[in-house]
């Protein structure tokens, strides 16, 4: 599984969405599932790059760009991601992040 790190250099969130939309374009039709680093806001004023990029998650599996996307803290609470967790575990399981309950990261099963 490929791991891409969006927010390592503190990019605008305009930025980090354009790098999303590039990564999911170029890996789409190569990979199954990648991993977007994308942080969590430990600073006490972030969050900012996780939320719009869960938004765009959100978006693309509606308009079928994407199959699914689980969001690393879906494996510590109940946020409706069981039945993709269930679907796609399989392809996911070897990841280091892996049921870490990791809010930093999201998994994108791509289509």
């Amino acid at each position: 599984m490929k791991s891409f790190d969006i927010k390592s250099d503190m990019p605008l969130v305009s930025e980090a969405g354009k790098r999303l939309a590039t990564i999911i374009r170029n890996c789409t039709g190569k990979d199954k599932v990648i991993k977007i680093v994308h942080g969590y806001g430990s600073s006490g004023v972030g969050g900012s790059i996780k939320a719009a990029v869960h938004k765009s998650l959100r978006s693309k599996v509606s308009r079928g760009e994407i199959r699914a996307f689980i969001p690393g803290e879906a494996f510590s609470e109940m946020m409706g991601f069981d039945e993709a967790i269930k679907t796609y575990s399989n392809l996911i399981q070897s990841d280091s992040d892996y049921k870490k309950m990791n809010d930093g990261i999201t998994y994108i099963i791509l289509k």
